[in-house]
């Protein structure tokens, strides 16, 4: 029997509603009724060990295809700026566009507050899956999208007609916003930043909101909602959820040389180093060196920083671990002294941080903004 793609829609609305009861039924009912095979075109990625194996629709049975489609899973749509149906065998790389697990997007829109009759920016258009859910939520008339990939764009324009979704869609930079249609209500972005780009906080409305994950070149992410105040300072608290978009293209890291451990100090850690595999304790280590990369290895972990070459790598010892640290940052040194602060707190998840950002100054704190806290690269 031919599986029909509407109850397979009405069911993952279902599941994701069963998963979160506080989501608005606006959001489970825009999920029921957006198509999401319309955005998916004729190709996918499939994760394999080290690549990307690509999977073409007409490779699969038509039954299988919408099963794939309407599971709440992120599937890579390209790879390294190569779509899937392009692709001749497996890629390498990291993925550059992505159609994001339904469930994600709309717990992204219900963090954000979005309200019938709000403006909403919508930073990264992507396959179109995301901006036509926010139509049927919002009425395409209050939706702005802007895609940074030409290519992208034309298919999700196409896509958004084809789904009857008509909102206002740019192509540029988004992390310069769109300023030919502010200001917003609302900016909600489906990629990750290193800091908030003062361009959104130019463009919103007073009392306006920016909703986003909060990454870096450690990849831990925070999901937070800043609210604009009078003064021009925007506000907020993390979420609680263990969610991440994929960076914005301008804010990834730059490419790595292969990395040789160099000759360094050599000390005792206070910290297990395991800390920075947690979920906040990552989000921690990041805060305190920005600019450093996470590896982790069988005998500990390794922290490159891209700016200045500085490194520390740690490794079992007879009595905990020690840490071998070189160049002019002593990263292990930074991160240690962010974890303790973390853990003098009793370790909290990452509701327990909040930050403040104005285009000229952003920090990210714990507790209150007169507690411990740390600048972010603008």
């Amino acid at each position: 029997m031919p599986v029909d793609p509407v109850a397979l829609r009405h069911a993952l609305a279902e599941e994701i509603a069963a998963a979160d009861p506080a989501l608005d039924a606006g959001w489970r009912d825009a999920v029921a009724a957006v198509p999401r095979e319309q955005f998916l075109g004729s190709a996918l990625f499939s994760p394999t060990t080290g690549g990307w194996e690509p999977v073409l629709r007409t490779q699969v049975a038509p039954e299988e295809w919408l099963r794939m489609v309407y599971s709440d899973r992120t599937w890579v749509t390209q790879v390294e700026g190569r779509d899937a149906a392009d692709a001749t065998g497996p890629l390498s790389g990291s993925a550059t566009s992505s159609a994001t697990l339904p469930s994600l997007v709309v717990r992204t829109a219900q963090v954000a507050r979005l309200r019938v009759g709000q403006k909403v920016l919508e930073v990264g258009t992507g396959t179109g899956y995301s901006t036509a859910l926010l139509c049927h939520r919002l009425g395409s008339g209050n939706v702005v999208s802007i895609e940074y990939d030409p290519a992208l764009a034309a298919r999700a324009a196409a896509r958004l007609e084809e789904a009857g979704c008509a909102p206002t869609l740019a192509i540029g930079d988004g992390l310069q916003g769109c300023p030919e249609h502010a200001g917003y209500d609302a900016i909600i972005a489906t990629c990750s930043v290193r800091s908030i780009p003062p361009s959104w906080l130019w463009q919103l409305n007073d009392g306006g909101s920016i909703t986003t994950t909060l990454s870096g070149w450690m990849l831990a992410c925070g999901l937070i909602r800043l609210t604009l105040d009078d003064a021009g300072t925007a506000h907020g608290h993390f979420t609680h959820d263990t969610i991440s978009y994929l960076l914005a293209r301008p804010h990834e890291r730059p490419p790595s040389p292969v990395f040789f451990r160099q000759d360094g100090d050599t000390r005792p850690t206070r910290l297990d180093p395991s800390l920075v595999e947690h979920w906040a304790g990552g989000f921690v280590a990041q805060l305190a060196a920005p600019s450093a990369e996470l590896m982790t290895t069988s005998t500990g972990i390794v922290l490159r920083d891209v700016a200045t070459g500085s490194q520390a790598w740690t490794e079992p010892a007879r009595r905990g671990w020690s840490v071998h640290q070189h160049g002019p940052l002593r990263l292990w040194d930074q991160i240690e002294t962010a974890l303790e602060h973390w853990q003098d707190a009793r370790a909290p998840d990452l509701t327990g941080f909040g930050m403040s950002a104005t285009p000229f100054e952003q920090r990210v704190w714990l507790g209150s903004p007169s507690g411990p806290s740390w600048p972010l690269p603008l």
